[in-house]
């Protein structure tokens, strides 16, 4: 959404606030804002950008449950909305179909199979009906099964601000941090074993910034004013990007362990050292900038 700069109360009580200036979302930005494409995080490029496998997986994603029993944190009244989205199936189904431009995974349809069974059955049952005969291939099975869960949304895992107030003037933030965990793990169809498992977590943050007065302006007259806004991150991207992670991690830990390979052994080196890099790390407690200037620090110079 795009912002705009406004006074807190304008020109007429400039002298009283002086300097205190919020960012509101402009009224033409709330009415006319356009549908988008959903943005690119940078894990998802990466993931996007991976080299090509050395032969492409048969998956199938059956179902991405939310496990959490979470309800959306709301501190007023209770939520009857669920705090993680229940479309991780087809969340999932998306990162594994762009995996290395789309060369790493072929993903068969399972999440709604019986609509797709239901319709080859129409088809054929016509094809019989009219022609006699039935022109269907035998539907693509998988090898691999990607199973897994949203296992964990933890709330006000940190939680702070400031504030200051002097003759009735004052302003005040306040920031939140949620951490939303995913479990994801690829599964041998021939044998049932576990191939690679792997967890991953990502922070959600929430903030607050509010100002208000309150004073006498004369002796039987009040001043009172509040004006602020709220940005919390769409936990939507913040799933979808713990997901991306664990897929990209599994890519890696399976080509470490053998399970799969890429076709190039030199790119395919260098992913799985920059894996190890940046989120071993992470694993050890760093937090995300940390390790973003641990890894800035150990690029070479050009």
């Amino acid at each position: 959404m795009k912002f705009i700069r406004r006074a807190c109360l304008g020109a007429s009580m400039a002298g009283l606030l002086a300097g205190c200036e919020i960012a509101v979302p402009a009224s033409d930005a709330l009415l006319l804002e356009g549908a988008e494409v959903m943005a690119a995080t940078s894990t998802g490029l990466t993931v996007e950008r991976l080299p090509a496998p050395a032969q492409p997986l048969d998956v199938a994603v059956y179902a991405f449950p939310d496990l959490t029993g979470q309800n959306e944190p709301q501190e007023e009244y209770s939520e009857l909305s669920r705090a993680v989205t229940q479309g991780g199936a087809d969340i999932l189904t998306d990162v594994l179909a762009k995996a290395g431009n789309g060369q790493w995974f072929n993903v068969v349809e399972r999440a709604r199979v019986d609509n797709l069974l239901r319709e080859r059955s129409i088809i054929e049952q016509t094809q019989a009906a009219f022609t006699g005969g039935v022109s269907l291939p035998p539907l693509r099975f998988a090898g691999t099964l990607i199973e897994g869960s949203i296992v964990g949304y933890d709330t006000n895992q940190v939680t702070g601000g400031t504030g200051a107030r002097f003759l009735g003037i004052g302003s005040f933030n306040e920031y939140r941090e949620d951490i939303v965990t995913i479990a994801l793990r690829a599964v041998s169809v021939s044998t049932g074993r576990v191939l690679t498992s792997v967890t991953t977590t990502k922070t959600v943050y929430s903030v607050r910034v509010q100002g208000d007065a309150f004073r006498f302006v004369a002796v039987d007259e009040i001043l009172e004013f509040e004006t602020g806004y709220s940005r919390n991150e769409p936990e939507i991207f913040a799933t979808r990007e713990a997901m991306e992670l664990a897929v990209l991690a599994m890519i890696v830990e399976g080509a470490e362990e053998g399970q799969w390979s890429f076709a190039d052994q030199v790119a395919g080196n260098e992913v799985i050292e920059n894996y190890r890099r940046r989120y071993e790390l992470a694993r050890l407690g760093y937090t995300p900038s940390q390790v973003q200037a641990m890894y800035a620090e150990a690029e070479p110079e050009s």
